[in-house]
């Protein structure tokens, strides 16, 4: 063989090894894509990929944060480019695109160690029943309340028995405190319809995901009851009210007794608030029902590392090492809810009450899971704005929004 052809062949065999992510001393490079890391945890995800390559030393992972603003657009452009990172953060109201799309690996779970996981959080993340994503961290919704509210009215702080009866007697008193005072919010928007819905025995479709089923009897009762909050009662600020500001805004005012908001607001309102404040699970209606949300690291199908970045994927969902860095820096609920992560969740406070966050892990509710579900729910807003106004009857909103969703989506 001529020394022409030697170095042909070296340069083939150079090029290989570094387009599958290996170079020539053996260190297999894994890029990875997120945004969640983005303004304030940058340090806390620096300390996983240490963690990580410490105990796998021939593995470099490569950290890209993006804003969650442009995010989901530069990642939409890179896959469609096939120049997708190898491994790369989804949220759940984005996971199913992806997946129908084949833009994600199948994961096989025999060959990592799920066993830490919480279980809802590991199937929100399959097809059928395979893998494409693993979670990494979640967080559901609580009932936040100022204590000092509260205590000027006279009346009983909320336990997590209460129903949104007990919520609106306790609104009320808190409302007759001042003009300016309101009770209770809770947003009237979809992401909170489809868990409200479900507090009251309904559902936004049927059990197999083959029709809608928008305007029943329960779903127009649940919305009445939010809607009547804002102009009926009027425990509940209008828009007017508001005048612009936002309903943390509201609660850290001060003016505002009680919040149904994620637990991701714990440490802005442990940094911001001047008051004494402690959760509880949220009220229910028939039944209790909470929000989840959750977010995930998935393989590119594009890959050419799978075996790498499935390693580093399984690290960030379901180690321990990963859990407790998470939870000591307040980044959301970690997934690997193992003993030493819940105790050193439970330390960092307030509020005082975390326990109530895992209590409602016993009443998490998802939405459809649906490739256009964004979609669905932005038109579904069109509908429950008219009824928030009182140009519909909760009921006739309802109606109207069933027949133009289950004529454009089924």
């Amino acid at each position: 063989m001529s020394k022409v052809r030697v170095l042909l062949v070296l340069l083939v065999a150079l090029f290989a090894l570094t387009a599958c992510g290996t170079s020539n001393d053996g260190i297999t490079t894994v890029n990875f894509l997120n945004y969640s890391s983005n303004d304030g945890q940058e340090e806390t995800l620096q300390a996983m990929v240490d963690a990580f390559e410490l105990k796998n030393p021939n593995v470099d992972v490569v950290i890209e944060t993006l804003g969650y603003s442009d995010y989901f657009t530069q990642l939409a452009i890179r896959v469609a480019g096939n120049q997708a990172p190898d491994v790369f953060e989804l949220n759940i109201e984005n996971f199913r695109a992806y997946a129908d799309k084949g833009a994600l690996a199948k994961i096989d779970t025999s060959t990592i160690d799920v066993s830490q996981i919480h279980p809802t959080t590991l199937t929100a993340f399959q097809v059928g029943n395979d893998q494409y994503g693993l979670p990494t961290k979640f967080s559901n919704v609580v009932m936040i309340y100022n204590k000092d509210l509260f205590d000027q009215a006279g009346i009983s702080y909320p336990t997590n028995d209460w129903t949104w009866n007990d919520e609106l007697v306790a609104a009320q008193a808190i409302r007759a405190l001042g003009t300016d005072i309101y009770g209770v919010f809770r947003p009237i928007q979809t992401w909170e319809f489809y868990k409200t819905v479900a507090q009251n025995g309904g559902s936004m479709m049927n059990a197999d995901q083959s029709a809608f089923t928008l305007n029943s009897t329960e779903n127009a009762v649940a919305l009445q009851m939010m809607v009547d909050r804002v102009n009926v009662t009027n425990v509940t600020p209008t828009t007017a009210q508001l005048g612009g500001m936002g309903d943390w805004d509201l609660f850290l005012s001060g003016r505002l007794g009680m919040i149904v908001t994620g637990i991701w607001a714990f440490s802005t309102f442990a940094d911001q608030a001047d008051f004494s404040w402690d959760i509880v699970v949220e009220p229910g209606i028939a039944n209790k029902a909470t929000h989840f949300f959750s977010d995930a690291v998935v393989v590119s199908n594009a890959s050419e590392v799978k075996e790498a970045a499935t390693l580093f994927a399984a690290f960030l969902s379901g180690s321990e090492e990963a859990a407790l860095l998470r939870a000591n820096a307040n980044w959301d609920l970690p997934v690997a809810l193992t003993d030493a992560v819940k105790t050193a969740y439970l330390a960092v406070t307030p509020p005082n009450n975390k326990e109530a966050v895992f209590e409602s892990l016993n009443y998490l509710v998802m939405p459809p899971s649906l490739e256009k579900f964004s979609q669905v729910a932005d038109d579904l807003q069109v509908y429950l704005d008219k009824a928030i106004s009182g140009e519909l009857t909760a009921q006739e909103a309802l109606d109207q929004a069933q027949a133009f969703i289950s004529n454009k989506y089924e």
